[in-house]
């Protein structure tokens, strides 16, 4: 549904985008993770026809997003950082506007089960000056499925709302999985990893991994990370015993205990040496990888 193929956007001299190249497939939620300034956003607003690309080319539903622009935005619904509200309309009259220009057939009804799917009912004679960041967001969702596209684009839904309401932008986000195309763009770790079921991880402009949560963690995990507790040493001494293991990359205090990282498996030599220091072993065991630790390693490594 979504084809990207090598989309770049030049800014004068400054690169923006640098020949990304990524697919989504119907039904599936892809995550584009990134920082702050990435190129997450200009990415987004080229998909949507709203820049054309310096370079390079997008296919929305099979329709090119310069030569077919038109059919590309018929297709997509999408829901911008900023929502573009107007304050002085009701929340049914701003959602039956947009049915409207959509050319959506019996407006009413569909603006009834839009309303009643992102929970505005009770809201609908509300004026939009009146609600809050969450529910302008809720909102912003309704005008972007209003004509129920194939493809739906959220950038950064879950800036600036609640934590009660970042957990409902979620689970809507999943819901819309169910029926629709999604590409859904954070800078939140933990976002990613809950809501998408493949992760595009960008970092000035340059796509440096793609692919499942498990299928990133299995590729980009170096050797083992192990959780570690013992009883008996304090942390400094508990610290100085693992790192003097041969194949310990790091050790880190975490909780009672260390995580530590090794290029091969050294749980027989972490419990020999732990007992023939006179300490206890409380706990060994393996520590998947998330993906906050596969991105931080990616784009702290500069790739």
């Amino acid at each position: 549904m979504i084809e990207v193929h090598k989309l770049t956007k030049r800014y004068g001299y400054h690169l923006a985008v640098d020949q990304i190249s990524f697919e989504a497939h119907p039904g599936e939620v892809v995550g584009l993770l990134g920082p702050n300034g990435a190129g997450k956003t200009t990415t987004m607003r080229m998909l949507t026809g709203f820049m054309p690309p310096s370079e390079g080319s997008a296919r929305i539903a099979g329709f090119d997003v310069l030569a077919d622009s038109l059919e590309v935005r018929r297709r997509v619904g999408y829901l911008p950082e900023r929502v573009p509200v107007y304050p002085d309309m009701t929340v049914k009259g701003y959602v039956t506007f947009w049915a409207k220009l959509r050319g959506v057939e019996k407006p009413r009804a569909r603006v009834d089960a839009v309303l009643e799917r992102v929970h505005l009912t009770d809201r609908r004679n509300t004026l939009v000056r009146n609600l809050s960041k969450g529910l302008r967001q809720r909102l912003g969702l309704a005008q972007a499925l209003v004509h129920d596209p194939p493809i739906v684009i959220l950038d950064e839904p879950t800036i600036g709302i609640d934590p009660q309401q970042v957990i409902e932008v979620r689970e809507a986000v999943r819901d819309l999985g169910k029926h629709h195309t999604v590409l859904f763009s954070t800078h939140i770790l933990s976002e990613a990893e809950q809501v998408c079921d493949r992760v595009v991880i960008i970092n000035r402009g340059k796509i440096i991994a793609q692919g499942t949560p498990d299928t990133l963690r299995t590729q980009l995990q170096h050797g083992l990370s192990l959780y570690v507790e013992i009883a008996g040493a304090g942390k400094e001494a508990g610290a100085k015993l693992l790192k003097a293991l041969t194949g310990v990359e790091s050790v880190t205090a975490q909780g009672n205990g260390f995580v530590v990282r090794a290029r091969t498996d050294v749980r027989g030599e972490v419990a020999d040496r732990v007992t023939r220091a006179g300490y206890r072993l409380l706990e060994l065991r393996p520590v998947a990888m998330t993906l906050e630790d596969i991105f931080l390693d990616l784009v702290g490594r500069g790739k």
